[in-house]
């Protein structure tokens, strides 16, 4: 799936606060994938990367997949299709979540 195009719809824009964590504020805008289930039963999630305002819908590529070892979820990275990111440049820009979980980057 790495390379694939896909739609992001954003239900948390960049700027936003999570709807139940109320201290967890988004500094990108993070979505799902619509008709794609993920292990946790729910649209797969997305971080969206390279879009600095907040948006609703976002077609980008995905660029990596972040692997959760304690958690049934797995996201995905999407950005836009003539953008690259590090593993270590990533993990920067989605640490304000990923923080709280054991992960790693697969490109």
């Amino acid at each position: 799936m790495i390379g694939d195009i896909v739609c992001v719809t954003v239900d948390r824009p960049l700027g936003s606060y999570h709807p139940v964590y109320k201290e967890m504020y988004y500094p990108i805008n993070y979505g799902y994938i619509e008709g794609i289930i993920a292990p946790d039963g729910e649209e797969q999630d997305a971080y969206v990367l390279g879009v600095d305002q907040p948006v609703e819908r976002f077609i980008g590529k995905i660029i990596a997949i972040i692997h959760r070892y304690d958690d049934v979820e797995e996201k995905w990275v999407v950005c836009p299709e003539d953008a690259s990111y590090t593993k270590e440049e990533i993990m920067g820009l989605i640490r304000f979540q990923e923080q709280y979980y054991q992960s790693e980057i697969i490109m």
